[in-house]
């Protein structure tokens, strides 16, 4: 390739530019640049010529039309080793342009804003910018171009020693071009599709999938040791770490899931849950998180070794010593007394994590990977139940107390994966059956955990999340000590549960609408 003897260069993002141009302009390039970054360049004594003087052409339109121009893209797509494309370039008085560095208008940065306007979003979309991008990103066999300042150290090392780039470095460069307009399109496309859904019917998904988010954080792995992991997106706006090693795959997974349980629950009463897998194995409220604690931790004490702790409240010295008894891996806490957050902090191996803002008021999609290229997408599933939507389908009604652990475990149970069943009181889990593919063995699995923690099940109210197909899983409940149940109904069986809860003196509520978690 020759050597580098024309840039472009025009930025929004002016970190570490000077520098850089300083580098190329003691190798005797020529460098080209617009409006304020060619003003920023000369400030620092730097040789610049304006593009408008380039092009013979002004800059108009309020700078919309000032980069799409033949001596620019022609300067960047003529192949240098046709003669045809070589010719033709001379004849028009078209220069080679062999370095392009060019950043996008903040438009990300600019709809973060929480009074952003619809026409502040608009402005804010580059499209000279991109267009520059892939013209030299296409014709990357003879043209750099950079996208990131974080590429300028290689670029000027290489000019430096050789006046040109290799060609494997301009390869890497023009991935990162596609890469990077393919994310800034995207976003542009989310933002117009969020702004305009007033127009759409409210059960619309979207016709585009896009899905896309900045590599955050590179993870030490996934799942496994040899999975390679990261994350995307916009985690740090919802979640900020206060202590701890760097956060794991794992991790994340279950901290999401602590989040998404204890928002459920209003901050008065303290509630408190632990999760391990994503499940909750115990959920407490009392009139002090430490007493919350106590209430969560007795319903199962093995499984919250190495577990996930969230809180609907700040954590409070008292709950925060009643913790540290045991190996946690995560507590998750809208904010932590100063006394609770030095004593945890002198447990270097465990994260704590404070919820900023609420994840349950974001985008209401949930989106899954199926492999092959595939995705699922649905409506997350945000549905509330109270005692009003409640249709109670037995002889006897629930009393106050029944009403209340009927309520409390339903909330549970919806954190829990199928098939699931819950054992509540009013103000606490008894007994959680997780992930069997059995109802029956669910409630099986609830029972015998009841019965490891020592917890007495008389009284008390068993949550499904689908219906129960058959009376055996209710009869099982029952013989349990349930004398109160809740379920979505449906089945075509309903009849014989009802029976069956009716011949012993249960109160059985139907719901309207279950709470599959796969």
């Amino acid at each position: 390739m020759p050597k580098i003897e024309r840039a472009l260069i025009s930025v929004s993002d002016k970190t570490d530019l000077v520098p850089f141009a300083e580098v190329l302009s003691r190798a005797g390039v020529e460098i080209i640049s617009t409006g304020g970054t060619a003003r920023a360049l000369r400030e620092a004594g730097i040789d610049v010529q304006d593009l408008s003087d380039y092009t013979g052409f002004p800059e108009m339109l309020d700078g919309r039309v000032k980069t799409l121009h033949p001596k620019v893209h022609g300067g960047l797509l003529f192949l240098r080793e046709n003669e045809e494309h070589t010719a033709t370039a001379a004849e028009h008085g078209i220069r080679p342009i062999d370095l392009v560095v060019v950043n996008l208008y903040p438009f990300e940065q600019t709809v973060a804003k929480s009074d952003v306007t619809l026409e502040d979003a608009i402005e804010n979309i580059d499209i000279g910018g991109p267009s520059m991008l892939r013209s030299a990103a296409k014709n990357h066999e003879s043209v750099t171009v950079i996208v990131d300042p974080a590429d300028y150290g290689c670029v000027a090392d290489q000019v430096s020693e050789n006046g040109e780039t290799t060609l494997e470095l301009r390869r890497e460069l023009a991935v990162k071009v596609y890469s990077r307009t393919a994310a800034y399109d995207g976003a542009i496309a989310l933002h117009l599709a969020n702004a305009y859904e007033q127009q759409q019917r409210s059960d619309d998904l979207p016709d585009k999938l896009v899905v896309r988010g900045d590599k955050a954080q590179v993870l030490r792995y996934g799942e496994n040791p040899h999975q390679r992991a990261a994350l995307y997106g916009r985690f740090g706006e919802f979640y900020q770490q206060l202590h701890g090693k760097a956060l794991s795959y794992n991790n994340i997974l279950d901290l999401t899931a602590a989040a998404g349980l204890i928002v459920e629950f209003d901050a008065d009463p303290p509630t408190l849950a632990i999760l391990k897998h994503t499940n909750a194995c115990g959920i407490g409220q009392a009139d002090t998180l430490a007493e919350a604690w106590a209430k969560a931790y007795a319903t199962d004490r093995q499984a919250p070794f190495g577990g996930i702790i969230a809180c609907n409240t700040a954590l409070d010295l008292a709950t925060a010593g009643a913790i540290s008894e045991i190996f946690t891996e995560v507590i998750v806490a809208p904010d932590f007394a100063p006394d609770a957050l030095e004593l945890l902090q002198k447990k270097k191996n465990l994260r704590l994590v404070k919820l900023l803002l609420n994840p349950a008021n974001v985008v209401p999609w949930d989106i899954r990977s199926v492999g092959a290229e595939s995705f699922l997408v649905q409506e997350r599933d945000l549905r509330q139940t109270s005692a009003v939507d409640l249709e109670i389908v037995t002889e006897r009604h629930p009393s106050e107390d029944e009403l209340k652990a009927m309520l409390f475990g339903w909330r549970a149970v919806k954190h829990v994966k199928s098939n699931a069943i819950v054992y509540a009181a009013k103000d606490r889990t008894l007994g959680v059956g997780a992930g069997q593919m059995s109802r029956v063995d669910a409630s099986r699995i609830a029972v015998w955990k009841a019965g490891e923690a020592g917890l007495d099940l008389n009284g008390s109210a068993v949550c499904s999340d689908a219906f129960f197909p058959f009376a055996d899983g209710l009869i099982a409940a029952a013989e349990a000590g349930a004398t109160a149940a809740i379920q979505p109904g449906g089945s075509k069986r309903d009849n014989e549960v009802i029976a069956a809860a009716n011949e012993r003196g249960m109160a059985m509520a139907f719901t309207g609408g279950r709470h599959f978690r796969h």
